[in-house]
């Protein structure tokens, strides 16, 4: 079994949210819409707002909304809040829109990072922008973090600016960006605000709102775990831990060893890999080094001059070296110049950062940025504690509204008409049940974001949210969307012994494999399934959040539960690739284990007589995949009966792992030496138009492509017009075109990839065998059609 999440040390290392002497707003009660006008604060008695939040979302009142979480639980604590909703960043007037906040702006640039909102992996302009009403894009700036900061303070320049949601999280230290092709500086540097909040922001954000309430300058918060600023020098009694080169010689003592991995070393010997063991573990591992160093230096010294003996170093007995305290140690990285001159330090710094997020023995971080009279430090504290059960059950317990602003309504007063937000209606009838991932994939940002210490909710708070939604949302018709959250079957789970999680700096408790620390019990999921499904009222639950299934098939009664019971015909899972090259660098477990949950699905689905299917997620142009290895992946979707409808490509978010292997070409799953492991990395248009093309080796515009690919790699073999080929030697006269899913973001080939279109006789697909790819729909017919006989034959061009 499971320890009790409140147990841990997490529980017990932080101020309570809810043990806050409420501020003296709190008279005016609460709003059934925090305020985005002056007539809406006048209705309310208010003269002023002691917090003005600006976000790129239109806003919602809903839990899966930044700005209202932040908003309602400032509301809670006694504040007067507002908001600015996607302001026209054109001038600073309409940051004035709500007067001069009294404590400080709460800046964001939305629940989506702007620029992975605006632009496709291929730096495309996207058209669209599900936060936005109407489905429009452009209505917010690119970079709005820095820029909204940058009017707020030309608005009212001396008040102070918080900053926060996930673009500041990603951009906290210098970082490589992918829409410029270059680092860029911290976004504490470039958005010149007083504080940036990263990862989970209410314990943080309540502490600082009190203590501005206070009277206490903001330039004195500097002790707030959770968040970034700028300082000219480290303080006094602090340990300064230098890590800003690789490859270094000396003495190793534990705090300056960044890589110490210290459930690993305390396996090796034999032992636990509690916290108070980390320094007798790394004085042996000193030692060790130590000895080497000096025989490997007699022997330099006998092979230039036998007569030479060495200087004898010994150590004394009477000296007691001792391990600095983790919570006054800082570890400074390699500075922004040195980072964006030399790719291997940038991997180091990157490292080194993914191995300080244990918010139970993290150690702050510093990276200079600016030389000689503008040099600067950006000070990362240690991440925020984690927020107990009862705390997260009052953040999902404030009162919102859970719907958009009215000001967003048609003239129905409906949401659901040229002004719907599709990123609403996604989550309309959805409940988060926790926070968190431990998976660590390379690729994916919740980690840097949310940590891996998963938050849970209780089950009466979730059962309390199902219940509300039946009552009072609009629409509901019986089908609640979604039970889940960053992975959908991670609640409640965690490590065994708290003191173990405490003292951990693993990347992931599931890869290569399970960690024999982690619990998989499933059981308090199974049971909210069922007490969920059996509320009046409540017709279908389905499970709509990515799954796990390397810990679902360790609990084959909650895959059972799932199958027969949450899955509306088609489940989508993630395997990612098929091929060990790039799954390692993913952090993803092999194909074998999609092929078991597959067995167990399709077992449980007969028992139950249902007729479901398995929607298989995949990456194209991953760092660390050739083109063999994506070859491999498209014989395997073949083989298989899967078409990919929707084509995931690699996009490099900023400080994920994998982004720091696109752009160094180095692996930081592994210490970091110049000499280190490299990394085959996918760059350039047409060898990501490549990987693309074979996850959909079904397309007939990529068959020329295909084709000319698989004769350069020897694989001639696989172009012909058998079964057991992968593309035919025929050519469709096709236009060219292709529409995804989100028809407005489709490209069309380059009109040199055109031909001229003809009429072709569409074939029925079989049912039930190609599937598509992320859009959870049925088999369509696409308009393709069969070469008879397997020939080419009429409507078809024989290919070169």
């Amino acid at each position: 079994m499971n320890a009790p999440v409140d147990v841990s040390f997490f529980a017990r290392a932080a101020k309570p949210l809810t043990s806050y002497r409420k501020y003296w707003a709190a008279r005016f009660g609460t709003a059934k819409f925090l305020p985005t006008s002056r007539k809406e604060m006048e209705a309310l008695g208010w003269d002023s707002c002691d917090v003005i939040v600006v976000t790129g979302d239109a806003y919602v009142d809903h839990p899966s909304f930044g700005m209202s979480v932040i908003g309602r639980m400032l509301e809670g604590q006694g504040f007067r809040v507002g908001i600015i909703a996607q302001p026209d960043w054109q001038s600073a007037e309409p940051f004035k829109a709500l007067g001069k906040p009294n404590l400080f702006f709460g800046v964001t640039s939305g629940n989506m990072d702007s620029m992975i909102n605006r632009y496709t992996a291929d730096r495309k302009i996207r058209s669209d922008d599900a936060y936005t009403p109407g489905d429009i894009g452009g209505k917010r700036p690119d970079r709005a973090a820095i820029v909204y900061s940058q009017r707020c303070k030309e608005a009212w320049s001396d008040v102070p600016i918080i900053l926060g949601g996930i673009e500041g999280s990603l951009r906290r230290i210098a970082h490589y960006d992918y829409w410029s092709d270059k680092v860029r500086r911290s976004v504490v540097v470039d958005a010149k605000c007083d504080l940036l909040l990263y990862g989970n922001a209410e314990r943080a954000i309540v502490e600082i709102a009190h203590r501005l309430a206070a009277k206490e300058p903001v330039q004195q918060i500097t002790d707030v775990r959770g968040t970034a600023f700028v300082r000219r020098e480290t303080p006094e009694a602090w340990f300064e831990i230098n890590s800003t080169s690789v490859d270094e010689p000396g003495r190793v003592e534990a705090h300056v060893n960044p890589y110490l991995m210290v459930s690993d070393q305390a396996k090796a010997n034999g032992a636990t890999c509690a916290k108070e063991d980390e320094a007798q573990v790394v004085a042996a591992t000193a030692e060790a080094a130590g000895a080497k160093a000096i025989a490997a230096v007699r022997a330099r010294s006998a092979d230039v001059n036998p007569a030479i003996k060495p200087i004898t170093f010994v150590a004394n007995p009477s000296v007691k070296l001792k391990v600095p305290p983790r919570d006054r140690s800082v570890i400074r990285l390699p500075s922004y110049e040195q980072v964006r001159a030399d790719p291997v330090l940038y991997a180091h710094a990157n490292r080194v950062l993914h191995l300080e997020t244990n918010p139970g023995n993290a150690r702050a971080l510093v990276q200079a940025h600016g030389e000689g009279n503008t040099a600067r430090d950006v000070w990362i504290n240690p991440p925020p504690i984690p927020l107990t059960t009862a705390e997260m059950d009052h953040v999902f317990d404030l009162p919102y509204a859970r719907s958009p602003h009215p000001s967003y309504a048609d003239e129905n007063g409906s949401h659901d008409g040229a002004t719907k937000i599709p990123a609403w209606e996604m989550i309309r009838f959805s409940v988060n049940i926790m926070r968190g991932c431990f998976g660590g994939c390379t690729f994916c940002s919740i980690t840097e974001h949310e940590g891996r210490i998963i938050q849970s909710r209780s089950e009466d708070s979730i059962i309390k949210e199902v219940e509300a939604i039946r009552d009072s949302v609009s629409g509901f018709t019986g089908t609640i969307s979604d039970l889940g959250g960053p992975t959908a079957n991670m609640y409640r789970l965690g490590c065994k012994s708290p003191e173990i999680e405490a003292a951990c700096r693993k990347p992931s408790c599931v890869y290569p494999g399970i960690c024999s620390n982690l619990g998989t019990n499933h059981d308090p999921l199974i049971k909210i399934y069922r007490r969920a499904r059996a509320l009046k009222g409540i017709k279908k639950i389905l499970i709509g959040s990515g799954l796990r299934y390397d810990l679902a098939v360790q609990s084959p009664e909650y895959v059972k539960e799932l199958v027969q019971h949450h899955v509306g015909g088609y489940l989508k899972i993630a395997p990612e690739h098929t091929e060990q090259g790039p799954l390692t660098k993913m952090m993803k477990p092999g194909i074998g284990s999609y092929d078991k949950f597959k067995q167990m699905f399709e077992k449980f689905s007969a028992e139950a007589g249902k007729k479901q299917y398995l929607i298989p997620y995949f990456i194209a142009a991953h760092p660390g995949t050739s083109d063999e290895d994506m070859m491999n992946l498209a014989i395997w979707l073949k083989k298989n009966g899967f078409r990919a409808d929707q084509v995931q490509t690699f996009y490099p978010s900023p400080m994920a792992t994998a982004t720091t292997m696109y752009h160094t070409n180095r692996n930081p799953l592994r210490k970091i030496t110049r000499e280190s492991e490299t990394v085959d990395i996918v760059r350039g248009d047409k060898r990501r138009r490549l990987h693309k093309a074979f996850l959909r080796y079904h397309d007939a515009n990529n068959w020329p492509l295909l084709r000319e690919a698989l004769k350069s790699m020897g694989r001639a073999d696989l172009i012909g017009n058998g079964k057991h080929h992968l593309i035919p030697t025929w050519q469709p006269l096709t236009d060219g075109g292709y529409t995804s899913a989100r028809k407005k973001n489709s490209t069309a080939v380059p009109p040199t990839a055109k031909a001229a279109p003809v009429k072709l006789t569409p074939v029925k697909p079989s049912k039930g065998r190609m599937l598509t790819q992320h859009t959870g729909l049925p088999p369509r017919e696409t308009g393709a059609a069969r070469a008879p006989s397997g020939v080419p034959g009429k409507g078809f061009r024989k290919a070169r």
